[in-house]
């Protein structure tokens, strides 16, 4: 499981394309991987996503294991070590930045599933066995860990690839496209159109910069919606500003122990649809009442209003954390909605409780209509149509 290596004359290792390949591969294994799982757990869930047969479950829990191995052995394990080499070398050559040290934290992580996994394919079970099971079950969150994260370090080994920012424009040149810039700011024609982060941490935009009819690709360091952002190049496409500007790192994430392949079990919940059906097939006051409560239900199994409000409220969190003026902004409208959406919970939790209180059933004269009606008997005779009403003739 040692994998091969060809270094340099100065002992480094070079990135080769089957280094940043064999991670690419392997995440979209796995992402495959985890689409056929999840169809085979929610064939062994009722409605509501409780496991009624763990039996199966417990079978396609297995497989995927068991998959998630042979991917890792067949796209990674020959390049794991060397990629992390080399991310860690462009990490060193990287200008100093904030996210740097949570990069070197998860190259140590990476590293350390790496050798986790090397561990047990190096000392394989029985093929088949439960102690193969219970060993390929033991390397999933780190098969998951690669999955997830090794994009990052991809990107890192390739930094340098991408290191292809030219000179800046001249002091006086930039000043005139940056007024340029906010002027058209200010009459509403600068159009955003694409934002990355570069490795230095600072936000990189392009925009459209509208002047008389004319259109330019402009590219802006710093946040345009705050003081101090610059105009740092005019290019003729999009092409052009990709192959001279700072290329992208990986964005982030809002919460970090946060995994595509290792989400905790759905909590059971009922739909918005399947509590309007409980109110238009109730009779009495008290069905529509219950309704209403599971709407507004919290605790461990909230209902719609509850998890919309908890939508607002992380969209919020999510807009505060782009870090920008625009951002802030939404963020802060989020919140208020999130404020009324949790005015309006307990309005309808009110008005719930005082229609459950109230001792009525529908009234029968509301009679329920017949969706199949009888069929005739074979000797009688179908019924005459009404008469056609007469048209004048229409004459030329």
């Amino acid at each position: 499981m040692t994998p091969a290596r060809n270094p340099t004359r100065d002992g480094s290792v070079p990135v080769t394309p089957e280094l940043t390949d064999g991670a690419r591969n392997f995440r979209l294994r796995m992402a495959v991987i985890d689409r056929e799982s999840e169809v085979a757990l929610d064939m062994a869930c009722d409605r509501y996503g409780r496991i009624v047969h763990a039996g199966a479950a417990a079978a396609a829990r297995a497989h995927r294991n068991r998959a998630a191995v042979e991917a890792y052995t067949t796209h990674l394990a020959p390049h794991a070590d060397t990629l992390l080499d080399a991310a860690r070398r462009a990490l060193d050559e990287l200008p100093p930045a904030r996210h740097l040290a949570g990069w070197r934290a998860v190259l140590d992580g990476l590293a350390a599933s790496a050798a986790e996994i090397r561990r047990a394919l190096d000392r394989p079970d029985t093929p088949g066995s439960p102690a193969e099971r219970a060993q390929h079950s033991a390397l999933w969150p780190h098969l998951a860990a690669w999955a997830d994260h090794s994009f990052i370090a991809s990107d890192i080994a390739d930094q340098n690839k991408h290191h292809h920012h030219k000179a800046p424009l001249p002091d006086e040149e930039q000043r005139m496209w940056t007024e340029r810039a906010q002027a058209a700011q200010k009459r509403g024609e600068l159009e955003l159109t694409e934002s990355w982060y570069a490795a230095d941490g600072q936000p990189i935009t392009l925009a459209h910069l509208i002047e008389n009819d004319d259109s330019t690709l402009v590219a802006l360091r710093g946040d345009p919606d705050a003081p101090g952002w610059q105009v740092i190049g005019h290019y003729a496409h999009e092409y052009e500003a990709g192959k001279v500007l700072p290329a992208p790192v990986p964005p982030g994430v809002l919460r970090a122990d946060v995994s595509r392949f290792n989400r905790p079990a759905p909590v059971p919940e009922v739909s918005l649809q399947e509590l309007i059906r409980d109110v238009v097939e109730g009779q009495t006051a008290g069905d529509a009442s219950e309704a209403l409560l599971g709407a507004v239900q919290r605790g461990y199994t909230p209902g719609p209003m509850v998890r919309l409000q908890e939508l607002l409220e992380t969209s919020s969190q999510f807009a505060s954390a782009l870090a920008t003026v625009q951002g802030r902004q939404i963020a802060a409208r989020l919140s208020a909605l999130g404020r009324q959406i949790e005015f309006l919970t307990r309005e309808v939790e009110e008005a719930a409780e005082d229609l459950g209180a109230t001792v009525a059933v529908l009234p029968p004269h509301r009679t329920p209509v017949l969706r199949v009606r009888p069929r005739p008997a074979v000797d009688t005779a179908p019924p005459t149509p009404p008469p056609r009403a007469i048209t004048p003739a229409r004459h030329r």
